[in-house]
């Protein structure tokens, strides 16, 4: 991306981040070499039901960004509720950043950056391809591995790998 002179670029890249995994951070390193300012715009998702509480996926986030290597700018984590294109533009996004991990994800995500083109044509879709590292992690297989008791430290950190544990411990105890 070219920068104009005087002109910082904002990115977003948003999720439910229900718990965030490696393959996140992974695309959050990548994407903040491409902007002067990254925003982590965390989704509400009270309709996917989410595991962990805004609030919690929040402070995991920003826990795993402080202890980041090889940050390309200021990253910061804020919360969101409110139709994406919006928020972009409400912190003067110029880009929307999005991961693709299989061509499953690509359909859906052509057809996202579509409506929000048609919503705002000034804030572009940066698609960045997951590493083959990552392409099979999802935030729902490692929550569905750990429900069933298997070792999720390959694809999340020590802190979230953790808080996960702690999270279904207190769910079998309350069943």
């Amino acid at each position: 991306m070219a920068k104009l002179e005087n002109k910082h670029l904002i990115g977003v890249y948003p999720g439910s981040f229900d718990p965030v995994t490696k393959g996140h951070l992974h695309l959050i390193r990548r994407a903040s070499r491409l902007v002067d300012r990254l925003i982590i715009a965390v989704a509400h998702s009270r309709r996917k039901g989410p595991l962990f509480t805004l609030e919690e996926r929040m402070e995991m986030l920003k826990l795993d960004i402080e202890n980041m290597n090889e940050k390309g700018c200021l990253i910061e984590v804020r919360a969101f509720d409110n139709l994406l294109v919006e928020f972009a533009r409400d912190v003067q996004a110029s880009c929307i950043f999005r991961g693709l991990r299989a061509v499953s994800d690509f359909e859906y995500e052509f057809q996202m950056a579509g409506m929000n083109a048609k919503l705002d044509p000034g804030i572009e879709t940066v698609f960045l391809m997951a590493a083959d590292k990552w392409q099979f992690v999802s935030a729902s297989f490692v929550k569905e591995i750990c429900s069933l008791g298997g070792d999720v430290g390959e694809f999340v950190t020590p802190q979230v790998s953790e808080k996960l544990k702690k999270k279904y411990e207190k769910a079998d105890k309350n069943a």
